[in-house]
């Protein structure tokens, strides 16, 4: 077993030492990486995400919550506060599906929440709306063509009191061609983009 210089006792402080300060150096830098840093986003703050699932006028509700992912990071003085990828909760906010004859169909959607280092944030952003398209003037037509249809075959049949008759007869065949063609709901499927504002400032903790 080879020989070790024998070391004097100043040697042995000036070693511990050394030990004790690289210890300290490396415990600071990790704790500079880890350390969070709170930044206030403002309100108007742009935040474009994309959706995880479908939604449709005709199926959610109301107060129904959806997922979605932020698709651009969020950057303040070049700085990420909200990386992409981070997810995202977001509430139906209104909900109106088509009448078949007449009422457009309309859909809101907002954020609530989103999840930034494993922490989420309540967020209150603007509403995102889409509105279903209006019914086609040929629903109409096709309801009073019906009705006029149906009365001149009943006159031609039974004279005036198949007017009243045939009348009705012709409005019913009128309002099951509309009933076929004149539902508009709206539905937004998945991996759709979707840009929302904050209404509000919100503060979160980013790393770094």
């Amino acid at each position: 077993m080879p020989n070790l210089p024998h070391l004097g006792k100043r040697n042995y402080i000036l070693l511990g030492g050394s030990l004790l300060l690289a210890t300290a150096l490396a415990l600071a830098s990790s704790m500079a990486l880890n350390r969070s840093n709170p930044v206030t986003l403002p309100d108007g703050t742009v935040i474009h995400v994309t959706l995880n699932q479908a939604v449709a006028s005709d199926e959610n509700r109301p107060g129904d919550h959806f997922e979605a992912t932020v698709s651009e990071p969020v950057v303040v003085a070049n700085k990420t506060i909200i990386p992409r990828g981070s997810p995202v909760q977001g509430l139906v906010v209104d909900a109106h599906h088509s009448g078949r004859l007449m009422g457009r169909s309309r859909l809101q959607l907002a954020l609530e929440t989103v999840t930034v280092n494993g922490k989420n944030y309540k967020i209150h952003t603007s509403t995102h709306t889409r509105v279903g398209g209006k019914h086609k003037k040929r629903n109409v037509e096709l309801i009073a063509g019906g009705a006029g249809g149906g009365a001149l075959i009943g006159a031609i049949a039974a004279g005036g009191k198949g007017v009243l008759i045939g009348g009705p007869i012709g409005a019913g065949a009128g309002t099951a061609a509309a009933l076929i063609t004149g539902k508009k709901d709206v539905r937004i499927p998945p991996e759709t983009a979707l840009t929302f504002k904050l209404a509000q400032p919100v503060t979160v903790n980013a790393k770094g």
